[in-house]
C-alpha cells in the first residue's frame, strides 16, 4: 500500500510537471516565456496564440488535477489519500521538474482536483471567477479572487480536511501570483 500511494504521488506530480502550454507555444515555434507575463499557463497561452488554443492548454491543466484525483478515488477510499494525490498535481503544475522547477500559477490545475471532490463549489467558484474577469478583464484578479472564495465555501459546505486542503492550495495559488499583484497594486497588470 505504501508503494503505491508513493508511486501515485509521483505519477502525479510528474503528470502535473507537464508543461501544457509551453508545450503548445513551442510547437507553434512560439517562446511563451518571453511573451506577456512570461508564465507558462493558458492565460499567456491566450495571449501568444488566442482563445483557440488558450482553451486546449487550460483543459490539459485542468485534466492534470482530475485524473489523478479520479485514479486516487478509485483505488483509495481515505478522503485525505485523495488530497495529497491532488496536491502532488499542483506541485508539479506550479514548480515542474521540467521546467527547472519552475511553473504556472495553479488556478486550472487546483480547479481540477477542486472539480472532482467538490463539483458544486467548484461551479460557484467557476462563477465567481468568471464574473470578475468579465468585470475587470484581469484573469489574475478572477483567480486570486477565487483561491479566496474556494476555503470560504469548503469552510461551510466540506468536511475539515477539504477546507484545509483548498486554504493551502489557496495560500499556493496567492503565492504564485506574487508578480501579477504587483503588477495590479501598481496598474500595469495586463488585461484580456
Amino acid at each position: 500500500m505504501f508503494f503505491i500511494v508513493i508511486g501515485l504521488m509521483l505519477g502525479s506530480y510528474l503528470l502535473g510537471a507537464i508543461p501544457n502550454g509551453y508545450i503548445i507555444c513551442r510547437l507553434k515555434k512560439v517562446d511563451i516565456r518571453k511573451i506577456g507575463s512570461g508564465n507558462i499557463g493558458a492565460t499567456n497561452v491566450y495571449r501568444a496564440l488566442g482563445f483557440r488554443w488558450a482553451v486546449v492548454a487550460g483543459v490539459l491543466d485542468v485534466l492534470k488535477g482530475v485524473i489523478p484525483t479520479l485514479v486516487a478515488m478509485q483505488i483509495f477510499e481515505s478522503e485525505i489519500l485523495f488530497l495529497v494525490i491532488g496536491l502532488a498535481a499542483v506541485i508539479g503544475h506550479n514548480w515542474s521538474i521540467f521546467m527547472g522547477f519552475k511553473g504556472g500559477r495553479g488556478v486550472a490545475t487546483t480547479g481540477g482536483v477542486v472539480l472532482v471532490l467538490m463539483p458544486w463549489i467548484s461551479l460557484v467558484v467557476v462563477l465567481i471567477w468568471a464574473v470578475i474577469v468579465k468585470l475587470t478583464r484581469y484573469v489574475s484578479l478572477g483567480s486570486i479572487s477565487a483561491a479566496i472564495v474556494y476555503p470560504i465555501l469548503a469552510a461551510i459546505f466540506a468536511p475539515l480536511p477539504y477546507f484545509i486542503f483548498t486554504l493551502i492550495l489557496a495560500g499556493a495559488i496567492i503565492f504564485q501570483h506574487r508578480p501579477n499583484i504587483k503588477r495590479l497594486l501598481a496598474g500595469e497588470e495586463n488585461r484580456v
